[in-house]
């Protein structure tokens, strides 16, 4: 089938209500804030998306095992509209669509992991707060020295992030979200990181578990993504009732 440029914000949802744990970003991004600088596409069976509001175009493809041969096809299609240089997630392997006009630059292998629909959360331990606007300079900092390059939109940290200070007043830790909609019901957790001189006293964990209490609230649908050469952090958050979900691959990729 022809390329097919896709507009019906509700169609979108309803497609990927379906299989939620595999679709969050694309969910997320349905929301007012994000929805403007996202374009869709399909041949008629997975849907690709190509999100250009941050300083690097992203883009998205997921799709289950039977219908990786499909999307492989959908990206060949897309090969002529794709910027010269982007970040994808992308199935193992399916980002060989792209080729002999694309190369991968770079490649991590993430693991997808989603709490139960219903969580059981431990009690949460130290003092973690929900940060502001006001504390947005802190928190660049501390991602600046614990977590450089990692990706931040200030617009969620009103209700999607929770820290902890210490006695001098630094932050400490955090746990945020790179995706959130209340709209979708969907959380996608991100930046979690503590300062390295106040690493192994599970300041991060009680970051998380205070901040999942927080969002389970009102969110049907909670997941994030780990490396999965990330071992300490995988058992985190399978102590904290994660389970796995898919693997795939975040990319660099650029012009030939």
């Amino acid at each position: 089938m022809p390329l097919i440029s896709l507009h019906d914000r509700s169609a979108l949802a309803a497609r990927f209500l379906a299989d939620p744990a595999l679709h969050l970003f694309e969910l997320g991004d349905l929301d007012d804030t994000l929805w403007p600088n996202t374009t869709w596409y399909t041949t008629g069976g997975p849907v690709a998306l190509l999100y250009t509001g941050g300083d690097v175009p992203v883009l998205l493809a997921f799709a289950r095992p039977a219908g990786v041969p499909a999307l492989e096809a959908l990206l060949a299609e897309l090969r002529p509209f794709l910027p010269r240089r982007f970040t994808a997630m992308l199935p193992v392997g399916t980002h060989r669509a792209l080729e002999p006009d694309y190369g991968v630059e770079h490649r991590s292998t993430l693991l997808r992991m989603m709490l139960p629909a219903e969580p059981v959360l431990p009690e949460v331990t130290g003092e973690p707060v929900p940060l502001t606007g006001e504390d947005v300079p802190d928190l660049r900092a501390l991602l600046a020295e614990a977590y450089p390059g990692s990706w931040f939109d200030e617009r969620l940290v009103p209700g999607g992030y929770v820290g902890l200070r210490g006695a001098d007043g630094r932050l400490l830790a955090t746990a945020g979200v790179h995706v959130r909609s209340a709209a979708y019901g969907v959380a996608v957790l991100g930046n979690v990181t503590t300062r390295p001189d106040a690493r192994g006293r599970g300041l991060a964990r009680a970051c998380v578990t205070a901040l999942c209490h927080r969002l389970a609230e009102t969110t049907a649908h909670i997941g994030l993504n780990v490396r999965t050469d990330n071992a300490p952090a995988i058992h985190l958050y399978e102590r904290l009732g994660f389970t796995s979900v898919a693997t795939f691959e975040e990319l660099v990729i650029a012009g030939r």
